[in-house]
This record gives structure tokens, C-alpha cells and sequence, in this order.
């Protein structure tokens, strides 16, 4: 069952769970009315009608009214700011979104009701998440006052704040694209965003308000810019974008990258096929005139990699091989004809050069993946015990050694490389780790006193594309984390599969966000048995398996036997 089918079944049942506050008192619950349609322009989830105070409301009664007018839907704050002050509902107009999977009150007077919010979390105005919230922060605290006889209260809060429930029902995790600082590939950064009538147009004011960190990604979309009203939807797919503001004097390569932004943004919406775009009055071209550009331009900025290779690579009797999971066979270059005794490889992005660990981590060899008159080249024979590598779409080969001192970060390119310093990594116990093939993310295993912890980092990049530095790691821990990691994997460009050992002889794999974020109903969650490793790829179309002693399990759908390797199969993973 799709997502939103799921979601209409259980919804209902979600809002009376998750929909309502727990209040000591008596009395008619004030809730929110569920309308009796379901549109397909607001989700394919019921209506919310959002009820309007009553007279005489306690203070515990204006609160729970207030929380429930918050789930009106579609989106609305007029009836919620009913519940306000006059001064205060003028000016209460709230940024970014606050969930919470439970509210208990704490105090309650005439005067004030304090509520604590279990496991709340942030998200900004455009829907990036930004963190729980601390025990302080999730400390509600609303103050009344008597206005024409009524409670009224007088310090909202300055976040939307819902039920998970209601959130993930309504919200999908999309993301905005940016550019690498070099231009040369786009960077998701991964937003949640109403399911409604107004996603083209959220998407886009997003877009607007730029990247976070121009250190990681930019953009080219002006950032002085405003969205006319909105972006209507033609019946045939087409997006019209209109912004206010002044063109910026871009040349042909940069008016197409901005171009691929848009696109790519806007992709993610299924019912746009198409758009248009006028800046300033100005309608905007691709080069050869056209004005109305498919959602699927910018193919060569592609951040999991243009032209990526498909197939699966590992080693087989010690031989680099490849092909689909029924039919791994040797490769024409060295690594096809010769065993080094490597116990994991990498191939880049186009299946072109291969990277071989040796049995003791400390050499690393690259070969061309074909050519029969093609020779093997010891790139590094120094290193004290080499993580699997990966490579990026500029062809860095990324290492991560565990020496005496800790973890080492580094790239190689040719006769080219630097150690790369990474706070929260760099000097810790590693496991394992990934570098996204856009080059913006190193993701680590770390090992801890009596559980792993999965790591995000944001690699810097200047102008030229050379990688200048990284951000401090910061913790992405999937719920309800059942201690040891035995392995991650790209699940897409910005989420990642886990696999957790439960015991000895089984295994749990989870989804976990690159920006801590909960996956909500869209994340890989199941449990199995005997697995060892996973191989993975940020393409959403290839599959995620995981490697067992008798073969591989599709991860996308229902639990079945194996797909069975090979014997003398050792590895198995994707390019990148």
C-alpha cells in the first residue's frame, strides 16, 4: 500500500491518538472537526475544520482549542488566532513548526497553563529540520488574559505547533537543490513541505532564500527575488513562476544551472511536467529559445552521479566482478585477472577506476576497471587499517585510515591529495564510513562506550571545487537504536540505511535522515536475520539489499529467500 493510502486509512485513528491534549478537567472536549471529503489537492487526507472559541472557556479549554485550530487543513490561522489577544493576533504570524508526539500539562491556573511537549521537534520556516528540543525548550508556557470577558491568550508561541501525527500525514521530506560550490553538480538539501495546493510554490520561495552554508553549497537563483502570489499548475503540467525583482546578468552555463535548480526542485511535485519563468516581467530562456523547461533538464548536474554506473561490483575469489545479483563475472581489467587477496574494493561513479584494500588495510591499490593491457598501481602502502573507500563525482577517492591516534580523513586524485580534518570524526574510534557522490557529506560509524553512532559532516569546497575543510560532525541516531552498527549504505541522496545487530544471529535495518530528521512512514524498517553488510545506493530506483550468508535481501520488498551469490563472493556494493 502506497504511503498516502496507508495515511487514509489510519487517520482517524491518528487523530483522536495524537490530536488532542490530555487536560485534568472535565467538560466538552474542543477538538478539530475532520471534514467529510478527501482531496487529492491537500494530500489525499480529510479536511480539518478548525473550531472557533466558545464562550465561557476555561483557560485549560482556550489552550486545547488553540493547539487543535493549529491542524486546521487546509493550512489556515485564522481561527486559531481567535484564541489570541487582539495585539497578540495581529501579530503572531509564526515562522517554522514545532511536533510533538505527546503534551501533558504541567500547571494550570486562571492566568497560565503549562504544557510539556514529549519528543518535540523543530523545522524552520521552509521546513528544514533543525532538532529536538531541549528539556527547557519543550516547556510550553501560555499566559491568558480577559478580553470582553473571554480568556484570551496573550503569548503564542512562535512555531506552528502539531501532533507527528498530524505532520507526517501531510508532510513529505523533499529537498531543495543547490549547486556545488564549483557549479558543476546540485546538492539536496532535504526540507519537509505541505502536501497541498501550495507545494510548487513553497518549493520555490525556499529555493529563494539560498543555501545555509556557501561554504557547501550556492546558488543561482537571486536571492533579492519575491514570488508574485503563486505558482499555478496548468491542466497539461505546467509550472508559471513569476518573481519580482531584477534579473541577475548570468551567462548561458549559469542561466542553465539556475534552470537545473528549478527543475530539479520542481520534479519532485508529480504533477508538474513543465515550467516557466519570468523575472522581473523578463521571461527566461534556455539557450536555444525555449521557454517552456521540462522538469527533467539538468541531467549532467545529476548529485548521485550523471551516467553513474548501475551494476553491482565485489570480489569473488579474490577477482573484482560485476553485473546484476544472478550474474556477477570477472572484469577484463587487472583486478579481474589477478588476486591481490583484497577485502573490499570501490569503483567511481562511471565504472572506470577501481580502488582494492588489501587484506591487511594498509595498502590500497587502483586499476582501471577495463583494459586486459592495463596494470595494477600501489597507490598507498602506508596506511594502518583502510575503511572501504569511496569515490566522489570528481573523482576524489576518499580514505578513512584507523591509526593509533584515531581516524584519518583524505582524498586522492592522481599524484594529488589532503588529509582533511573533520571534527567529530577525525581522532575517533571509526567503524565505517560514506562520502556522498556529490562530494558535500562524509557520514561515519563511531564507536562509543556501549552503543555506535551514526555522524553527518558537511565538507567545504571553494569556488574551484577544492575541498578547504569540513563542519563538525553532528549525531544522526535512528529511533529507537538497538546499540552495535554493523553497516551503512546510501538509501538516497539524503537518507541512509542501518543495520543494527539485535543478536548474533539477526539483524534490524532502519532509515535515518542526513539531517537528523525522523524518516516518518517512508523509511526502510524491518527486521531479518544473519545479515552482515548492505550495499545501497542514493539512486531511489536501485534497490537496497542486504548481504547474508546465502545471498542478498531485497530491501524494497516483502520478506522472501535470498537472491543467491556466488560462492567465493566476499563483497558486494555499489559504484561511488
Amino acid at each position: 500500500m502506497s504511503r498516502r493510502g496507508l495515511v487514509a486509512l489510519l487517520l482517524p485513528l491518528l487523530l483522536l491518538a495524537g490530536g488532542c491534549v490530555s487536560m485534568p478537567e472535565s467538560g466538552p472536549v474542543v477538538g478539530a472537526g475532520v471534514g467529510d471529503g478527501v482531496d487529492a489537492d491537500m494530500g489525499g487526507v480529510p479536511a480539518i475544520d478548525a473550531r472557533a472559541p466558545q464562550e465561557g472557556q476555561s483557560a485549560t479549554e482556550v489552550v486545547r482549542g488553540f493547539l487543535d485550530a493549529m491542524q486546521a487543513w487546509p493550512r489556515e490561522l485564522t481561527t486559531a488566532k481567535e484564541y489570541l489577544a487582539s495585539d497578540a493576533a495581529a501579530a503572531w504570524n509564526p515562522d517554522g513548526l514545532v511536533t510533538y508526539v505527546e503534551a501533558q500539562p504541567q500547571s494550570t491556573s486562571s492566568s497560565r497553563v503549562s504544557l510539556r511537549l514529549g519528543g518535540a521537534d523543530r523545522f524552520d520556516a521552509r521546513g528544514a529540520y533543525e532538532g529536538a528540543l531541549s528539556a527547557y525548550e519543550s516547556i510550553l508556557q501560555l499566559s491568558l488574559t480577559t478580553e470582553d470577558g473571554q480568556l484570551r491568550i496573550t503569548n503564542p508561541p512562535s512555531d506552528l505547533v502539531v501532533p507527528q501525527t498530524w505532520f507526517e500525514a501531510r508532510y513529505d521530506q523533499l529537498a531543495l537543490y543547490f549547486l556545488a560550490p564549483g557549479g558543476e553538480v546540485l546538492v539536496p538539501e532535504p526540507v519537509f513541505v505541505a502536501d497541498d495546493d501550495k507545494l510548487a510554490s513553497t518549493l520555490i520561495e525556499g529555493l529563494i532564500e539560498g543555501p545555509r552554508d556557501d561554504r557547501v553549497a550556492r546558488s543561482l537563483v537571486p536571492p533579492d527575488l519575491a514570488l508574485e502570489l503563486s505558482v499555478p499548475v496548468t491542466p497539461d503540467g505546467t509550472a508559471a513562476i513569476e518573481l519580482t525583482g531584477e534579473a541577475a546578468s548570468l551567462t548561458p552555463t549559469e542561466n542553465a544551472q539556475m534552470l537545473a535548480q528549478l527543475a530539479w526542485t520542481l520534479r519532485q511535485d508529480p504533477d508538474i511536467e513543465a515550467f516557466t519563468l519570468s523575472i522581473g516581467g523578463q521571461r527566461i530562456r534556455l539557450a536555444d529559445g525555449e521557454d517552456r523547461i521540462p522538469v527533467d533538464a539538468g541531467v549532467r548536474l545529476d548529485p548521485s552521479g550523471y551516467q553513474a554506473s548501475s551494476l553491482l561490483y565485489g570480489l569473488r575469489e579474490g577477482l573484482l566482478v560485476s553485473g546484476t545479483p544472478g550474474s556477477l563475472d570477472p572484469v577484463d581489467g587487472p583486478f579481474g585477472r589477478t588476486d591481490l587477496g583484497a577485502r573490499s574494493v570501490a569503483v567511481d561513479l562511471r565504472g572506470e577506476q577501481a580502488a582494492e584494500v588489501s587484506a591487511d588495510g594498509t595498502t590500497l591499490w587502483t586499476a582501471p576497471v577495463r583494459g586486459a593491457d592495463q596494470d595494477v598501481t600501489t597507490t598507498l602502502q602506508d596506511a594502518t587499517d583502510l575503511a572501504t573507500p569511496a569515490w566522489d563525482h570528481r573523482d576524489r577517492l576518499w580514505l578513512l585510515d584507523r591509526t593509533a591516534d584515531g581516524a584519518q580523513v583524505r582524498w586522492l586524485r592522481g599524484d594529488r591529495g589532503s588529509v582533511v580534518e573533520v571534527p567529530g570524526i577525525t581522532g575517533e574510534e571509526v567503524k565505517s564510513f560514506l562520502v556522498s557522490r556529490d562530494g558535500s557529506r562524509v557520514v561515519a560509524v563511531v564507536r562509543l562506550g556501549r552503543a555506535d553512532e551514526v555522524r553527518v559532516a558537511r565538507l567545504h569546497q571553494d569556488q574551484r571545487g577544492r575541498v578547504v575543510g569540513a563542519s563538525r560532525a553532528r549525531a544522526l541516531s535512528p529511533e529507537e537504536a538497538p546499540g552495535r552498527i554493523v553497516d551503512i549504505a546510501w538509501r538516497t541522496t539524503t537518507t541512509i540505511a542501518v543495520l543494527n545487530r539485535l543478536s548474533p544471529a539477526s539483524g534490524k535495518v532502519s532509515t535515518i535522515g542526513v539531517d537528523g530528521a525522523p524518516t516518518g512512514l517512508e523509511g526502510i524498517t524491518t527486521t531479518l536475520g544473519g545479515a552482515t553488510s548492505l550495499a545501497g545506493s542514493p539512486v531511489p530506483e536501485q534497490v537496497v539489499y542486504a548481504i547474508t550468508g546465502s545471498g542478498l535481501i531485497d530491501l524494497s520488498v516483502a520478506v522472501r529467500g535470498p537472491q543467491v551469490l556466488d560462492a567465493g563472493v566476499t563483497y558486494v556494493g555499489y559504484v561511488g
